[in-house]
């Protein structure tokens, strides 16, 4: 079993690997944690704060209201939304009703808005009435499938005298909704009526979430995830930190709900042990920071910018970080330096691990409260498989700690790509997830990602690994962030390319930071180019994005 399973020589002895699972509904999650800590806070929203038994209801009211707009098994609901209530009312609303929730994210221009629409079927939508969102979402129902709109107002949800002063002083970020039969408002969807009958969820077969990604290829398509799939991945997470106390956790939720990772990790997480979301609507740094010191949350998810951003404050000493008891990262690689200043900072355990959109999305994570291993993203969940094939042939596995492609099975895995059946037979291999990284399994059975195979430089024909150089140059104190490309080159077919952000106030130039490369890269893994920017492009959570970089480099080339 070892020989396949090399994991369970150092698996955690607290946690079974065979661990069974069984799927329910998603919402019986929150079901259970009205029942249990109905008077228990559950929700703060910057200082407005809700129950159990006030979201319970709430969440059965939008059950009933999304049930008279004939939502039933099988139609597809958009949330248009940042993190705030709304979010998570209409979430678990959809869901009780027996619909499909389709994410979008905030930051979508309106050709990709109107393209996941189409693709997904998605016929109601829910937003809020800022200027920022309704506009889109006014337009998708002019230009697309859309036809119907629920429309929440943000000073509902806001304490007082925040929405007083919301209502007077910002106006101009409200748009003006137009009043007709297709647009619903949010406290009409939620108006008391008779409850939803109860639906028949199949867990195994119905699919809870689209959530739209790049997966393997770059062409957006949408993961199906069941009610098993994320119900299964939250159960196997809290068995991997059984640190977390029932009714007693306070989360950090600044990653956007929209995004596999927060609403699995953060909002599903939460609500299942009966904890209290501190609800932000984005990443800004000093809110975040005086809420910790303030609200005291115990468990922190987020990409490693964000600990980047906060290690590098130049007043960090001045709040208080000592609550928080167990911080995930994921996303994107965790550099060492980062991990090791911010617990030194905080005094938590910073755990690095990794998944994908099509496995909901954990797949491994480092020991909790053991020391884990430097540069790995840790082990398998229980049920889960870690296998590595041939890049160039899926279904052959190859020798332990060789490395090839990452492949991925357990309870977690999508049903599939909605309306992609070829799609899904190429990223499905006999039963298992090909998930286009790179990387090994140690002797304990520890994963390491070496990176992602569409990443690969290839300098003379040698493998660059651009993680390899990132984590090289993350390794000069001035360095603040970096992203690395390949980039065409006439003598070597590619080059090296970094992109680098410097910390406030240091200087640095080319010449000094190959100098200080030269005995931790190798030849062929030295940049080419170095390329200094006041800001690096990152993804709709905040982490580092290579995509817009290749595309400004293929511009330029013509």
């Amino acid at each position: 079993m070892t020989d396949l399973h090399p994991w369970l020589r150092a698996y955690p002895d607290h946690v079974s690997w065979k661990a069974e699972f069984s799927g329910r509904p998603v919402s019986a999650l929150l079901d259970d944690s009205v029942a249990r800590f109905p008077s228990h806070e559950c929700l703060d929203f910057l200082g407005k704060t809700y129950t159990y038994a006030a979201l319970g209801s709430l969440v059965e009211r939008a059950a009933a209201g999304f049930r008279s707009l004939g939502v039933d098994k099988g139609v597809k609901v958009g949330l248009f939304l940042p993190n705030c209530p709304q979010f998570v009312i209409a979430y678990f609303g959809v869901l009780r009703a027996g619909g499909t929730v389709v994410n979008y994210s905030p930051l979508y221009a309106e050709e990709d808005l109107l393209r996941q629409i189409e693709d997904s079927d998605t016929t109601i939508m829910v937003t809020l009435s800022l200027k920022a969102l309704y506009p889109k979402m006014a337009s998708a129902l002019q230009k697309s499938r859309v036809q119907k709109l629920v429309v929440g107002d943000l000073q509902d949800v806001l304490p007082f005298p925040k929405n007083l002063l919301f209502s007077l002083f910002k106006r101009g970020e409200v748009a003006d909704v137009a009043a007709d039969d297709m647009h619903i408002p949010f406290r009409e969807l939620v108006a008391p009526r008779a409850p939803c009958p109860p639906v028949d969820i199949r867990p195994d077969e119905d699919v809870a979430v689209l959530q739209y990604t790049g997966g393997t290829t770059g062409i957006s398509k949408g993961a199906m995830l069941t009610h098993a799939n994320i119900y299964t991945n939250i159960q196997q997470a809290l068995l991997w930190n059984q640190d977390v106390q029932p009714g007693q956790e306070r989360m950090m939720g600044v990653l956007p709900f929209f995004h596999v990772f927060a609403m699995t990790v953060v909002m599903g997480l939460t609500l299942a042990v009966g904890g209290s979301i501190v609800m932000h609507p984005r990443f800004e740094l000093d809110a975040v920071l005086k809420d910790i010191a303030r609200k005291k949350p115990t468990l922190f998810p987020g990409v490693p910018t964000m600990y980047m951003a906060i290690i590098n404050h130049p007043k960090i000493r001045r709040f208080d970080l000592t609550s928080i008891k167990t911080c995930m990262a994921g996303g994107a690689p965790l550099p060492m330096e980062v991990k090791q200043r911010f617990e030194k900072l905080s005094g938590c355990t910073l755990v690095e691990g990794y998944g994908l959109t099509e496995c909901s999305p954990m797949a491994t994570a480092n020991p909790i409260g053991a020391p884990g291993k430097e540069g790995s993203v840790g082990m398998p969940l229980p049920a889960t498989t870690i296998t590595i094939v041939d890049k160039d042939d899926p279904q052959k596995p190859l020798p332990q700690g060789e490395p090839g492609e990452i492949c991925i099975s357990g309870p977690q895995v999508m049903k599939g790509y909605w309306g992609r059946e070829e799609a899904t037979a190429e990223t499905i291999v006999a039963d298992r997830l090909r998930t286009g990284d790179v990387g090994y399994l140690d002797d304990d059975g520890y994963l390491f990602i070496i990176d992602r195979m569409k990443d690969l430089i290839l300098v003379s024909g040698f493998n660059v690994f651009p993680r390899n150089v990132e984590e090289g140059i993350y390794r000069h104190p001035a360095v603040d962030e970096v992203t690395v490309i390949g980039i065409p080159d006439d003598y070597t077919g590619e080059a090296v390319k970094a992109f680098i952000k410097l910390k406030d106030g240091s200087r640095l130039d080319a010449d000094e930071l190959l100098a200080f490369l030269k005995d931790k890269l190798g030849r062929h893994e030295m940049p080419k180019h170095i390329e200094f920017r006041a800001e690096l492009p990152k993804t709709m959570i905040g982490k580092l994005s290579k995509k817009e970089l290749v595309a400004e480099e293929a511009a330029q080339r013509g």
